[in-house]
Formats: C-alpha cells, structure tokens, sequence
C-alpha cells in the first residue's frame, strides 16, 4: 500500500480548526505536523481543501442478498466513498432477513469480497429469534436491529414480551425503527374511506403521523430506561420526538442515543408537490417545523449522529401510483453534500458536521481507532472542495437505481479525495478498487 502525504489541507477535527500536513503510512494516520517531509510518499497538494475524517454511515440498506435489482453491496460501496463515507452498517431487512448467525456470515463473506468501504452489518431481530440474537458478537458486529414498524417478511416485531426480552437481555446496542403500526393502520383506513384508491404523497406524512413516530419512540425510551438497555433510535423524523432524549449527559455516557437523517434535515412536506414518491420515506418527511427542529436539536445535542437511511429502489418501483411505490430512497454518494450545503447557508459549522458524521459515531458504537484525525488511527479522511459546484444529474448518479431524489440540485462544494483505511479509493472522480474496506471492530 503507497505511503500518502498530504500537504496544507485545513483540518477539521474534534472542534478545531488547523492547516497541517497529514502522513499516512500503511492504513493508519502515523504522523500530523507542520512542513512534513517523507521520502517515497506520494505528495497531494490539498492547498485550499479541507480534510475531514471520513463519514460514518450507521444506517444503510444496500439490498444485498436478495434485492440486486435495486442496489448491490458494491456499487452502494462504490457510491458511498464517491461522496465521502468510508464506513457504512447495514441493515437486515434482505432477503433472506438476517435474523441467524450463519445468515450474518454470509453478509459479512459479501462485504469483504465487494466492498469498498469498511463495513458493518446489523443482526435482525423478529418475534421468535431471540436466542439467535443473543448469541451476536459485541466486538465485531455493530448492533442489533428491531423494527418497531414497518419493515418486509418477518421483522416487524410487535410482540411486547419478544421486545421486552430483547431490551432486557441485549448485551450490545439495540437500534429501532419506531412507528406505532395501529396508529398508520388506522389513519390508512380513514383516507382510503375518505379518497378511496386516489391516495397521494403528500397525505404520506399525515398517515404515517407524528402520533404514531412519538407513541412508539415514547415506549421504546421507556423500555429502556427500564432495562437500562444501549438504545439508539433511528431516523427522528418529528420535533416532538426530540425533547425525549437528554443533551446534558456526555455522549460516551448515555444509554439512550437518537439518530437525524439526510433527507428529514433538508426536505418538508412542501416538496411532495414536486418530487412526490422520490421523497417517500419511512418515517416520512413532515412539516417544515418538524425539520427545523430536529436541525436545532443536532446542533444542541438532543440528536447525537446524522445518517442516510439509503434505501434505493428502481425507478419503475418509484413510478407507481402513491399506495404501491415502496418507501425508501439513494442519499449515500450526496448526502455529505447536502450538509456543506447547509454549512453554506450558514445552518451548521463545519466542526458540528463532523462531529455528527464522525467523532459521534465512533463513540456512539464505541468504534476501534476511526472517527477522528488522530496519530495511529485508521486513514479514513475525505479531502473536500467547498467552493467547487456541481449539479446533480441522473446520468451522475452512481447508486444502482440510477435517480437521486437530489436530481437538479446544484451543491456548491465536491468530495475530491477519500481515503479508506490508508487506501487512496476515489480520486477526483476516478476509482481504485485494488484494496477493499475493512470489517468494523468495537471496544466494548
């Protein structure tokens, strides 16, 4: 593996600021300094660039097995380093679900064959595998995952005994997905009386409701705080969901952590005008206020990590009629982007982006040496371009599906470099897959 050195890039990094040198030897990060000078060491001229370390991805569904029709574990990879993130975990929901040990493996065994990225993969769990669940690895998978709604083939799990044995006896972080599935399915029935089968996007956000995010995500805090169990919710989509999680206690000490998306900081229910199913999601985007509030709540550190949910489908799958395009969307290759963007409007420091994406993650999974630009830890650093624009495109898209939900969108900085455990794996729109990423490991 080449020795990298790069010169003058401005650092941002666990709340500074700093122009320096960054020499990297093998994987690892061995030296950050003023004027360094390594002979053999291939020289960049990040004059002008700022170096970040790279984004975290702690919420990801590249639909592999199962699913390649819509996305497959290498190009997703391959779209994520292109916009900066150097380490994904994925979630369950393939097909088969990933709800046994040996199921897990093969996941894994796709990973380091196809991955150009570092990786992690979540176990699933259901209403009838907790054994299985029990017997995870807490050093080298990164969390178990239960969706408390909506979710494909056996893995919504709605049996309050199966939850209230996972929460007690998770010995690792539980993630969920939390929607109130009476509540959607009552509020579905009222619009189908109501409008019959002329459904559309934009009653989305009121029959996936900010009642039935707040009563699950409500239960799941008190499940926990019961327990004492590591509970990290995911995709807030709701201002009031906010205010249940604690912003005084330090992140490395709080057994109750919550996740922001991409597309629940940047888009509203004004925009199902406009780009209708390309913005379905579950949770769904709501209400120009509930995005303003989960955006004040990453800043005041009631949310403590922002991520993707990528979710590609096809666009055929997108283009149905509003009752039968699937919920989901591409955001990995753009979404370090769309937070430049907002550092452009003056919405985010720099030093919270990173913050979020990075340093947080790694605490938050208790992630072995990645996620912060230290001595001796992972090479994985992205170089930016904040004053380059681009606009995206379909034919620019990298994601399998080939649509972004960004398309249109003119952002005004560029990933240009994106190092992944030491390996130079994108530059300046060109790829090196020679090296593959590496598995994730945990100090826990």
């Amino acid at each position: 593996m080449a020795k990298y050195l790069i010169k003058n890039a401005t650092i941002v990094n666990e709340g500074l600021q700093q122009q320096a040198d960054v020499y990297i030897n093998e994987q690892r990060i061995e030296k950050i300094g003023q004027n360094l000078s390594v002979n053999g060491a291939v020289e960049i001229n990040a004059e002008g660039l700022h170096l970040l370390p790279g984004f975290i991805d702690d919420q990801v569904h590249f639909r592999e097995p199962g699913l390649t029709h819509k996305a497959e574990i290498y190009t997703e990879a391959r779209a994520a380093v292109a916009g900066g993130i150097t380490s994904f975990m994925e979630m369950p929901n393939t097909v088969p679900n990933t709800l046994t040990q040996e199921l897990l493996a093969q996941k894994y065994a796709i990973g380091a064959k196809r991955s150009l990225a570092n990786y992690s993969f979540f176990m699933g769990a259901s209403n009838d595998n907790l054994e299985e669940v029990l017997k995870t690895d807490i050093t080298n998978v990164c969390g178990i995952k239960v969706f408390m709604g909506s979710s494909t083939g056996n893995m919504l799990v709605d049996n309050e005994q199966t939850l209230e044995g996972i929460f007690k006896n998770a010995p690792m972080l539980v993630a969920t997905h939390c929607e109130d599935e009476a509540t959607i399915r009552h509020n579905l029935q009222v619009f189908k009386e109501k409008y019959g089968d002329n459904l559309t996007p934009e009653m989305h956000p009121l029959i996936r409701s900010e009642e039935a995010c707040y009563l699950s995500s409500s239960f799941a805090v008190g499940l926990a705080k019961k327990y004492n169990t590591r509970l990290h919710i995911l995709h807030i989509s709701t201002g009031k969901e906010t205010f249940l999680f604690d912003n005084q206690t330090p992140l490395k000490d709080k057994r109750i952590t919550a996740e922001a998306c991409i597309h629940h900081l940047w888009f509203s229910d004004a925009d199902y005008q406009t780009k209708g199913n390309w913005i379905k999601w579950n949770p769904a985007v709501k209400t120009a206020a509930d995005r303003d509030q989960i955006l004040t709540a990453v800043l005041d550190n009631h949310i403590d990590v922002i991520a993707t949910d990528h979710a590609p489908h096809t666009i055929e799958e997108k283009s149905q009629p509003y009752s039968k395009a699937p919920s989901g969307g591409p955001l990995v290759q753009h979404a370090f982007n769309a937070l430049f963007e907002l550092y452009h409007q003056g919405k985010i420091s720099l030093e919270k982006i990173v913050e979020k994406t990075s340093h947080s993650l790694a605490t938050c999974f208790q992630i072995k040496d990645r996620g912060f630009v230290r001595e001796g830890y992972f090479s994985d650093l992205v170089l930016v371009d904040l004053q380059s624009s681009y606009k995206v495109e379909r034919d620019n898209v990298l994601s399998k599906c080939g649509w972004s939900p960004f398309e249109g969108q003119t952002f005004n900085s560029q990933i240009t470099h994106t190092f992944v455990s030491g390996h130079l794996a994108y530059n300046k729109g060109v790829f090196d897959e020679s090296v593959l990423g590496q598995r994730l490991s945990f100090e826990r």
